[in-house]
C-alpha cells in the first residue's frame, strides 16, 4: 500500500506540470502569440490542442491578490513586534519579487572621504544602529570611535590627524583596554556601549557616553581568542565565537555563559563569523570547518546545517537579510552565496571575485543599506566587486586603494556608506558624496 501511495506523488506532480503547460499554451493562444503558442505546444507534446484561454491570467490575479493580503498581514505583525519595529525598508524578498529597478547608488560610485590610521593592521569595524558612528579595531590593540557627520564635513582634510579630539575632530574616543588584537566589533541595539573582541580572550564593553572613560566597565573572560560577537537585538543577551569550536551564548547582565545541551550540534572547527536575525529568532555561524549553522535563539539548539556550503572551503562570513528569509556567505572560494532558509538551498551564486588570485585571509561579504546590491572585497587586486542582489549581475569595479589585504569591511544599515579595513594601518570612510550636496 505504501509503494502504491509513494508512486502516485510523482503521477500527480507530472499531470499538474502538464496542466500549466496547457495553461500558459492556452494564454498564448488567447494574446495572440500563435507562433510561440505553437512551438511550445509541440515540444511539450499538448494532446488534445489547447484552444485559446484567459484562465491563466484569471489565476494569476486571484494569486496575486492572495500575496498582496499576505504582505500586507505580515506588515501588520511587524508593526505589532518592537524588535521588527528597527527594519528599515523591505529589503530583498526573491519570493515575491520579479523585476526591480534599483534606486540606490552602484558602489563603484562611492569615494573615500576620510581615513583612519592606526598604528598595526586595522582588523575590525562596526557601524552603530543609526549610522552616525563608525568603530575601528587594530593590531594595536586600540579601538577608534569616529562621528559620520564630522567626517563628511572634513572631506577635503582626507587622513588629517593634527585636530585634537573633541574639537571637531572626527575621533571622538580612543580606547585602551585590550592587550592585544582587536578581532570584532559591535554596537549595542539602544545604549551607547560598544563590544569589542581579542585574542587576549577577553570581551570588554566600553561606555561611549563618558568622554573621559578610556576603559571598559565590563570583561567577559575566556580561554580562547575571540574572533566573532553579535549582540542580540534587544541587547541583553550576546552571542560569541572563538577559536574553539563551541559557540557561546552570554546574559550581558549577569554574564552568565549558557553552550548548546547537544555537543553533536557544535562546529568542527573555529568559528569564524556569527550573526542575530533582527527578528531574534534565530542566530547563524560559520567555520573553518566549511558549514553554515543556524540556530534556535531560544532554545539555543542547531536547527538546520549547510556541508561543505563553499565546497569545502572555510566560510568566512555570514549574515541575514532583514526580512530573516535569506543567508548570505562567503568563502575562501571567492564565492558569495545567497541561502534560502525555508528551502535550505543556495538560490544565488555571486561569481567574479578571486579571479587573478586564491584568496588567504579572512573578510566579508554584506548587502548594501537597502540590499539591491551584493559586495565583496577582491583580495588580490585590493578593489571591491559588487553584484546586483536579485539577479547576480556585475557591476563596475571600485579601487579600494589600500596597500595590503582587506580584513574588515561593513556597510552603513540606512545610508550610501562602508568602511573597509586593511592590513596596511589604514581603515577608510567611503560615502556617495552626491548624496551629501542633495
Amino acid at each position: 500500500m505504501m509503494r502504491e501511495v509513494n508512486n502516485a506523488k510523482p503521477e500527480k506532480c507530472i499531470k499538474n506540470r502538464n496542466n500549466l503547460y496547457r495553461l500558459i499554451i492556452s494564454q498564448l493562444f488567447y494574446d495572440g502569440h500563435f507562433t510561440i503558442a505553437t512551438i511550445l505546444s509541440a515540444q511539450v507534446n499538448a494532446d488534445p490542442p489547447c484552444c485559446p484561454s484567459a484562465r491563466l491570467m484569471s489565476l494569476v490575479t486571484i494569486g496575486l491578490q492572495h500575496e498582496t493580503d499576505r504582505q500586507t498581514e505580515s506588515e501588520q505583525e511587524s508593526n505589532s513586534n518592537p524588535i521588527q519595529q528597527i527594519l528599515i525598508g523591505s529589503g530583498i524578498d526573491l519570493e515575491f519579487e520579479t523585476d526591480v529597478i534599483c534606486t540606490a547608488p552602484e558602489p563603484s560610485l562611492y569615494e573615500t572621504v576620510y581615513v583612519i590610521s592606526h598604528k598595526g593592521a586595522c582588523r575590525a569595524g562596526a557601524f552603530s544602529p543609526d549610522g552616525q558612528l563608525i568603530a575601528t579595531g587594530s593590531c594595536d590593540a586600540t579601538i577608534k570611535i569616529l562621528d559620520v557627520e564630522r567626517m563628511l564635513a572634513k572631506t577635503h582634510d582626507i587622513g588629517s590627524t593634527h585636530i585634537q579630539e573633541g574639537q571637531g575632530h572626527p575621533v571622538i574616543r580612543t580606547l585602551y583596554d585590550h592587550l592585544k588584537e582587536v578581532t570584532c566589533l559591535d554596537f549595542h541595539p539602544t545604549k551607547p556601549i560598544l563590544a569589542s573582541g581579542s585574542r587576549d580572550c577577553h570581551i570588554k564593553f566600553f561606555d561611549y557616553s563618558k568622554t573621559s572613560v578610556k576603559k571598559a566597565f565590563k570583561t567577559i573572560d575566556d580561554v580562547e581568542p575571540i574572533t566573532c560577537i553579535s549582540f542580540h537585538p534587544l541587547g541583553d543577551h550576546m552571542v560569541m565565537g572563538t577559536n574553539s569550536p563551541v559557540i557561546r551564548l552570554y546574559d550581558i547582565n549577569t554574564v552568565q555563559c549558557y553552550v548548546s545541551s547537544i555537543p553533536s550540534h557544535q562546529h568542527t572547527g573555529p568559528v569564524t563569523s556569527i550573526k542575530f536575525e533582527l527578528g531574534a529568532k534565530y542566530f547563524v555561524s560559520s567555520s573553518r570547518d566549511g558549514s553554515i549553522k543556524l540556530w534556535d535563539a531560544v532554545s539555543n539548539k542547531c536547527v538546520n546545517t549547510f556541508e561543505k556550503a563553499h565546497d569545502g572551503s572555510q566560510v568566512c562570513s555570514v549574515t541575514f537579510s532583514r526580512n530573516g528569509k535569506y543567508i548570505l556567505s562567503s568563502g575562501k572560494d571567492s564565492m558569495v552565496k545567497l541561502w534560502e532558509l525555508s528551502t535550505s538551498r543556495c538560490l544565488i551564486a555571486y561569481t567574479g571575485a578571486g579571479t587573478t588570485g586564491k584568496q588567504k585571509h579572512r573578510t566579508q561579504a554584506f548587502f548594501n543599506h537597502s540590499e539591491e546590491y551584493v559586495m565583496f572585497p577582491d583580495e588580490v587586486t585590493t578593489s571591491l566587486c559588487a553584484w546586483n542582489a536579485r539577479n547576480a549581475s556585475r557591476q563596475n569595479l571600485l579601487s579600494l586603494g589600500h596597500n595590503g589585504p582587506i580584513r574588515s569591511i561593513v556597510h552603513s544599515p540606512n545610508s550610501a556608506a562602508f568602511l573597509t579595513c586593511s592590513d596596511d594601518f589604514r581603515a577608510r570612510f567611503w560615502y556617495k558624496k552626491q548624496l551629501i550636496e542633495s
